[in-house]
């Protein structure tokens, strides 16, 4: 039989530990055979605070693990009480496995991002100057470079509209 991917909701803050937690039951009961991955879905983001730039691991789909297995139902029921887990993403009482093409598109995604941090900053985002010559202004981003990690912040000095362009750690959200 074909290992097929699950969906697993857990409590929000629990997904690593019910990860973990699986593939220690699975070992101690002989089971590792039937688990294929388990996956916890993060992106990398870029956050800067106090001036200081750092990568931040995000979770793609708070709340839920994706494991990869033959589904028994001495497994299913392992799963299901592991601690932390509250339920099977399920349609009534079976356990609903995703798309080929679902899961697809996931592991593409989580490959890309996993080469690439993804900037926090937007289009219209509102943000203060943290430091540099225009510390304490407050003005609307007009330009994001993730690359270059900058940013071209529209700030109003002696009332007109100044494009600036800025590093990702020289700026906050309001």
């Amino acid at each position: 039989m074909d290992k097929q991917w699950y969906v697993v909701h857990t409590l929000t803050g629990k997904e690593n530990k019910v990860k973990i937690s699986i593939e220690k039951v699975a070992a101690a009961r002989d089971l590792s055979h039937l688990l294929g991955h388990i996956l916890v879905p993060t992106e990398t983001e870029i956050r800067s605070a106090a001036g200081k730039r750092r990568e931040v691991q995000r979770k793609l789909y708070p709340g839920y693990v994706l494991v990869e297995s033959v589904l028994t139902d001495e497994l299913r029921n392992i799963i299901q009480q592991t601690s932390g887990v509250t339920h099977f993403v399920s349609s009534g009482a079976q356990p609903v496995p995703l798309k080929r093409s679902e899961v697809e598109n996931i592991l593409q995604t989580i490959g890309e991002e996993a080469q690439r941090p993804k900037a926090i900053w937007s289009m219209d985002q509102s943000v203060r100057v943290t430091e540099g010559p225009f510390s304490e202004f407050s003005g609307k981003i007009v330009e994001v470079n993730a690359e270059k990690e900058t940013v071209k912040v529209l700030i109003s000095i002696f009332g007109r509209e100044t494009p600036v362009e800025l590093d990702f750690t020289q700026i906050e959200k309001l």
